[in-house]
């Protein structure tokens, strides 16, 4: 899974075009990099390595739900106060581990946030061991 990372003041999708960094590029230096983020879509659905994708919402929308001594508390926002939220999410069928990051370096938001790519875990016992 490639995990998208955005700073709260730029939220909006796609998160690498609302970056301080994009936003200080020409409007054709934009596009070449929406272009190329085009093409990498393009290219991982013709391979089949793209199952799916979706962006969030911004983290003001988010509830976070605790149970604590049998009592469930909900708060407004979500669980981490950090600079960089979790802005959405890739699902990959890659051949090895290096073509995941391979292709996650590809995505724009590399360059201004942070990309991270994570493996799926399956029903196997083996992954529940780790």
């Amino acid at each position: 899974m490639v995990l998208i990372y955005a700073n709260l003041q730029n939220w909006g999708h796609p998160t690498f075009l609302r970056t301080p960094q994009a936003l200080a590029m020409s409007q054709d230096e934009r596009d070449d990099m929406s272009a190329g983020f085009e093409a990498l879509m393009k290219e991982i659905s013709e391979s089949g390595e793209l199952i799916g994708g979706a962006p969030l919402a911004d983290p003001a929308s988010a509830t976070t739900v605790r149970v604590r001594d049998g009592g469930t508390v909900a708060t407004d926002g979500p669980y981490v106060e950090a600079k960089e939220q979790f802005a959405g999410y890739f699902l990959l069928d890659c051949a090895s581990p290096e073509r995941a990051m391979e292709i996650a370096a590809r995505f724009p938001d590399a360059r201004f946030a942070a990309v991270e790519v994570r493996p799926v875990m399956g029903t196997s016992r083996a992954d529940h061991a780790r």
